[in-house]
């Protein structure tokens, strides 16, 4: 593929990416949202009805409650949630290669059906909790925890998107540090490479490589903002199995919930990478505006985060 033709695929994900981000900031998305909250109501009532046909001992009443539930976490995640929000500022802010993120929107959706089932197992044999109180929990508590980790998550980011900006301020400051670095830095001679060695080159971590979110503390917390708030139609649907005495179908349909959802976040992961490549690609390649370029990680990691953090505080308030 040509450089050209690249850079026009990238400002297309950059382009849509924008759209929807005005679209859901203006309201322009409402309709959207109400379709699918009617799609999940009517999700919620197939699965009755697959419930029932277990019940009743029809042999591809499993088979049908599974697809119905892998429907019902297409449609809960088409609707309004955190989730979209972390993954898709978390990869669009991050030099996160799409590949790890796609394995965190998976592990995220699959940990949330996961702390749904430990909910409802937890709250009734060890607390004794009706339906109402497992779900009040939930929205209530569990909720708040959810934002409170997903306001972390934005305030993680944009510290370090400050953090990167003050290194290449800290570079302008630095003789000798105004030109690219993309070249190499072999020598003809030997030194060591201390602090103060002199030689005029920073031995830091590199904006590139403070940019990288591969450490494990990284992924733990976006996956626990995610997974901490349980999805309310895989309660309903715990609750009605372990009541019916097939809690291991339910546990099966919530998992099959968790894949519907990250059907989305995993769009939405694409987007966000394929939006960051297109930011890149708004820049000049070669003359004096070249070097703006380094600042923009730094940029980009702080925006995203403060998205996040600003939407999350708006919520707890």
């Amino acid at each position: 593929m040509s450089r050209g033709l690249w850079r026009v695929l990238a400002l297309v994900g950059l382009g849509a990416g924008l759209i929807l981000m005005a679209l859901w900031l203006s309201g322009g998305l409402t309709g959207l949202e109400r379709w699918a909250a009617l799609q999940q109501r009517a999700a919620q009532d197939l699965m009755a009805g697959a419930l029932r046909a277990l019940r009743a001992g029809d042999p591809g009443a499993t088979a049908s409650l599974v697809w119905v539930c892998f429907g019902y976490g297409v449609f809960h995640a088409v609707g309004p949630g955190h989730g979209k929000l972390v993954i898709g500022s978390y990869g669009f802010g991050s030099q996160v290669p799409l590949a790890r993120l796609a394995g965190l929107s998976l592990a995220s959706s699959l940990a949330q059906a996961g702390v749904a089932v430990a909910l409802v197992w937890g709250g009734i044999t060890i607390l004794d909790l009706g339906r109402e109180a497992l779900t009040d929990l939930s929205e209530a508590h569990m909720a708040r925890i959810s934002t409170v980790l997903v306001a972390l998550v934005g305030l993680w980011l944009a510290l370090r998107g400050l953090k990167m900006l003050r290194h290449e301020a800290a570079r302008d400051g630095v003789p000798g540090h105004s030109h690219d670095h993309a070249h190499s830095h072999d020598h003809d001679h030997d030194h060591d490479h201390g602090p103060a060695c002199g030689c005029g080159h920073a031995h830091g971590p590199t904006p590139r490589q403070l940019a990288e979110t591969r450490s494990l503390r990284d992924g733990l917390l976006v996956v626990a903002s995610i997974a901490a708030r349980p999805c309310t139609g895989a309660l309903f649907l715990l609750i009605l199995t372990w009541r019916m005495g097939i809690f291991g179908t339910g546990i099966l349909g919530t998992f099959a919930m968790g894949l519907g959802t990250a059907t989305v976040t995993l769009a939405v992961a694409g987007l966000a990478v394929w939006a960051r490549r297109g930011s890149f690609a708004l820049l000049p390649q070669t003359g004096p505006w070249a070097q703006t370029a380094r600042w923009l990680p730094g940029a980009m990691q702080l925006g995203a985060g403060a998205l996040i953090a600003a939407v999350s505080v708006a919520v707890l308030l």
